[in-house]
């Protein structure tokens, strides 16, 4: 089946502790059903001193989301369904709300 949120497409996350929160997709995981969202969904580690980072400490990074409770967001900055559309010979995705095709 063919992605309906790719790696670059900027969404807004639908549930959770960050409901309303917008950002740019920096991960998808197909086979986990998740993405992860720059700047979305962060959670600490408590990370033991190496030498790569001789610090340590609690660290903040991103986790992943569930595809869900993500959309992407249209030309009028709302949330919106994809839907696909054949043009000439390829398969492009489709905004929903809009109808204009999502480039990427």
């Amino acid at each position: 089946m063919a992605a309906k949120i790719k790696k670059g497409d900027r969404v807004v996350v639908l549930a959770g502790k960050d409901k309303g929160k917008q950002g740019a997709v920096s991960l998808v995981l197909p086979k986990e059903n998740r993405v992860v969202v720059e700047g979305v969904n962060l959670v600490q580690r408590h990370t033991k001193a190496t030498q790569a980072d001789p610090q340590g400490g609690i660290k903040s990074k991103e986790a992943a989301l569930h595809v869900s409770n993500v959309a992407i967001v249209d030309s009028n900055g709302k949330p919106t369904r994809v839907g696909f559309k054949i043009e000439g010979d390829k398969k492009v995705r489709v905004a929903k709300t809009t109808g204009e095709v999502i480039n990427g």
